[in-house]
């Protein structure tokens, strides 16, 4: 069984049960799940140089259909001083309105805690303006947008997609960014067996160009596998320094908590708050002795478990920490996940990715940023891959 199919199964056998009746949702293998894992992250083979994972299509699937859209007023049940009203594209299903009106309540239940931690630092990105991001690594066409189209054809793309933010939320400026996926997972555990590649300075300042272009900012991931963030965040300080560069940490390929030394993909990985807390501390220090501004800390969820105590997680005036949502899927599966695993464990500021291909791979349009700017709380980042 190849690599590919083999990552593809695993991800349906650690489907994350996204009912709110139903708090588990470890990965357990073996189990397959009512609603499949909507994770599609990716990883470059060192050996094959190929990516491990879902293949992605030759081009986006984003046109909306043209049926009038589809409206829905709902009042709590006993309450209708909470009433909600929805708008999706013509063609969603009741499932995807019945969740995204769930979303939409329980944001608008959790406001008064929103943003949680101090006050930003001068300087800061959030909470005023609005990062849209393209994600992936240029040395894969699997692993995400800026590595499947040519430099000019992406960074195109990336133009569009910011003006159709800014359409959608003139009053909120949108920052453009560029997400290099930079210590990879690998399928291979290499000669240091710590299963994850190192991107080359000279690509780093490649895509730090690319969004320099734009005048934008650059994030870069890190995908520590068997690695652990103490030994990989060290080596991007000297570019983190820079105030326009920012950092995204991946807990689905953190597998320093796991004693069986399993490869990368095989489970669902995990990251503590004190994993978390250590790199929001170095980031902190980094920001006050170099006199730069805040940074932004991006951390993808898309299960519980992946973050199992992420009420213990402290953001700083110097540090903004952004939840993201990193699952793909139909809509309503992405509304319920930004429910239960966003929403629901409020930390700071929150995040919503989509994939050009396996979120519309069953024929569902890709969902519009008028879609999601009904969430509540106003998403602050969105990515793309």
């Amino acid at each position: 069984m190849s690599g590919s199919t083999t990552s593809t199964l695993l991800r349906l056998a650690l489907g994350a049960a996204l009912a709110a009746a139903c708090a588990p949702e470890a990965a357990t293998p073996g189990a397959v799940s009512a609603a499949p894992t909507p994770s599609d992250s990716t990883r470059v083979d060192s050996a094959a140089g190929e990516a491990v994972g879902t293949p992605t299509a030759a081009a986006p699937a984003a046109v909306a259909p043209e049926a009038a859209p589809m409206v829905a007023d709902s009042a709590a049940p006993g309450d209708t001083s909470r009433k909600v009203t929805a708008q999706l594209l013509g063609g969603r299903k009741k499932t995807d309105m019945s969740s995204l009106i769930a979303a939409i309540r329980q944001g608008e239940k959790k406001l008064a805690s929103w943003p949680k931690g101090p006050a930003a630092a001068p300087g800061a990105l959030l909470p005023d303006k609005r990062i849209v991001a393209y994600y992936g690594n240029p040395h894969s066409k699997k692993m995400g947008v800026i590595g499947e189209y040519p430099e000019q054809q992406m960074l195109g793309m990336l133009d569009k997609t910011v003006a159709s933010w800014k359409a959608a939320d003139p009053a909120t400026p949108v920052v453009p960014a560029i997400h290099l996926v930079t210590v990879v997972a690998q399928g291979d555990p290499g000669a240091d067996k710590k299963w994850r590649r190192r991107e080359t300075p000279q690509m780093i300042e490649k895509t730090y160009g690319w969004a320099q272009s734009r005048k934008g900012v650059l994030f870069l991931d890190i995908q520590a596998s068997h690695s652990t963030l103490r030994e990989e965040l060290p080596l991007l300080l000297k570019y983190l320094e820079r105030p326009d560069v920012h950092l995204g940490v991946d807990p689905e390929f953190y597998m320093h908590h796991d004693k069986e030394g399993v490869r990368p993909s095989a489970k669902i990985g995990q990251m503590k708050a004190s994993d978390i807390n250590y790199v929001i501390q170095t980031l902190d220090r980094l920001v006050t002795e170099k006199g730069i501004p805040p940074k932004v800390l991006v951390v993808h969820r898309f299960t519980r478990l992946m973050v199992p105590d992420a009420q213990q997680i402290r953001p700083t005036k110097n540090v903004q920490v952004v939840m993201h949502m990193d699952g793909w899927g139909p809509p309503w599966l992405k509304f319920d996940s930004y429910h239960h695993y966003i929403v629901n464990e409020p930390v700071q500021y929150t995040g919503f990715k989509l994939f050009y291909h396996n979120d519309t791979k069953k024929g569902d349009a890709l969902l519009t940023p008028k879609e999601l700017m009904q969430l509540k709380p106003a998403l602050s980042y969105i990515q793309y891959q």
